[in-house]
């Protein structure tokens, strides 16, 4: 398939290309730094973590879409159980995650204490490689994930620990539900909702 700026359905294949643009992404994003706070292997172990939870989680029960320079990753309303990592992947991530472990392990029960109740599709990550900023791929994987939550009827939900990107979020219907922050001395994270249209 040639990759452009539409998006289309993320194949295992695209792991490599996936996990390289999220690792770019991602390099300067607070919770990322918080669990990998070495400068000099940052972007190597980001493209380790992305490359895990793309292959052994969201390919398999999310929905997963690529533009040329950016994913997003998606999970509806009836993969919310399953779309959480089995044992094997949570001992990959243990491993990648190395003495950042336990405080990883904590902002996930933190954050799965805040995430509501009622059915909705979640938006589990998304970005643009930053060389591709500004050409409109994160907005076109935005429009799309949201085009099929709101066909289903659905609201989205989302978690973002960078301040910067909360007006682009509200510029696509988000609205600010809650503001917590993980343990440890972590990162705020910003709890985001937007109703179906």
């Amino acid at each position: 398939m040639e990759t452009t700026n539409m998006p289309g359905t993320a194949v295992l294949d695209d792991a490599p290309a996936i996990s390289g643009a999220l690792a770019r992404a991602f390099d300067d994003d607070p919770m990322m730094r918080w669990f990998f706070p070495e400068d000099a292997t940052r972007v190597a172990t980001l493209g380790r973590y992305f490359s895990t939870i793309f292959t052994r989680q969201y390919a398999v029960n999310g929905v997963c879409e690529r533009t040329a320079d950016a994913a997003a990753f998606w999970v509806p309303a009836d993969a919310q159980e399953k779309a959480v990592p089995d044992a094997g992947t949570i001992q990959e991530l243990l491993g990648i995650l190395g003495d950042r472990a336990g405080l990883f392990r904590e902002a996930v029960e933190t954050a799965a204490r805040h995430t509501p109740r009622e059915p909705h599709w979640s938006l589990a990550l998304i970005g643009a490689d930053p060389a591709a900023q500004g050409t409109g791929q994160g907005a076109a994987l935005l429009r799309s994930g949201l085009a099929k939550a709101d066909a289903a009827g659905l609201p989205v939900y989302l978690e973002s620990s960078k301040a910067a990107n909360l007006p682009v979020y509200e510029h696509f219907g988000f609205t600010v539900r809650e503001e917590f922050e993980l343990p440890g001395g972590g990162p705020v994270l910003w709890s985001m909702w937007r109703d179906p249209r």
